[in-house]
């Protein structure tokens, strides 16, 4: 990838984006965004073209918001009556997912962006109880303070940190194990990558300004030892392969040995995550 395609890390949610509108216009779409493409811009479809040679069709980020999604459904059937979605790029699942009306959504993300999607998605009506919040994520003392005030007075609170936790040292991933375990807590839904893919991805974003850099060498052992359970797991690689998102050299890559989620080694190994306190 060219040197200036990330000016910044918030480039990335206009990367994904441009995923997400691709997938929406499949007849075999596994969700359907109508919002993306107007959110990705140009900006988007640039950077998805550029970064084909590294990361191909996307089925990486295809396979994550699927996944994803299908685990905010599975928390709203269990009880879920608040999400805070902490650096929530240009997400719209409060415009597409089948959400009641009562349920409160908490975007947090830094004020730029969050003045960028407020303009844009002005004329739109959520499904819920959304509201924005600017917060700067990587300041610990901000981020400590407005979880406390954001979690206050909801029964089952689900974070979900998509694409988040890769640009984050480990030291600020334990950082925020700890401070995610409320009592108002009930699931935590991140992403993680092991190793291998850790060392593409640096290699591939190393001239950019939005480098990888988590991606621990004992895969989802790092949340045990940080206390929570791993209650849901889902591989990215095998999910991708069984809806049919992955080339001809991945889908051979597919049929390898699994990596082990607890020592994933130099396996292709990534993963979709619900925890427990």
């Amino acid at each position: 990838m060219a040197k200036s395609v990330f000016d910044h890390v918030s480039d990335t949610a206009r990367w994904v984006a441009e995923y997400r509108a691709q997938e929406s216009t499949r007849p075999d779409a596994l969700f359907h965004d109508p919002l993306a493409a107007g959110l990705a811009g140009e900006r988007g479809r640039i950077i998805a073209e550029a970064a084909k040679r590294s990361f191909g069709n996307g089925w990486f980020f295809i396979a994550r918001t699927k996944l994803i999604d299908d685990l905010i459904e599975r928390s709203l059937a269990e009880g879920c009556d608040r999400v805070i979605n902490l650096a929530a790029g240009l997400d719209t699942r409060p415009y597409r997912l089948p959400l009641p009306p009562s349920l409160e959504w908490i975007e947090v993300d830094l004020p730029g962006i969050v003045d960028e999607k407020n303009r844009l998605l002005a004329d739109e009506s959520p499904r819920c109880k959304l509201s924005r919040v600017a917060v700067d994520l990587a300041d610990a003392t901000a981020r400590r303070g407005w979880l406390s005030e954001a979690t206050e007075g909801a029964a089952k609170t689900l974070v979900i940190t998509e694409g988040l936790l890769l640009y984050l040292p480990e030291s600020e991933v334990r950082e925020l194990a700890a401070e995610l375990k409320g009592p108002e807590v009930a699931w935590w839904v991140a992403d993680i990558i092991g190793p291998a893919i850790l060392k593409m991805s640096s290699k591939a974003s190393r001239t950019n300004n939005a480098p990888v850099i988590f991606g621990p060498e004992n895969g989802i052992a790092f949340f045990e030892r940080a206390g929570w359970t791993v209650e849901r797991f889902a591989s990215q690689l095998p999910a991708a392969a069984h809806w049919n998102r992955l080339s001809p050299m991945m889908r051979i890559v597919a049929r390898l040995p699994k990596g082990n989620p607890r020592l994933p080694g130099r396996s292709l190994w990534s993963a979709v995550v619900r925890l427990t306190p």
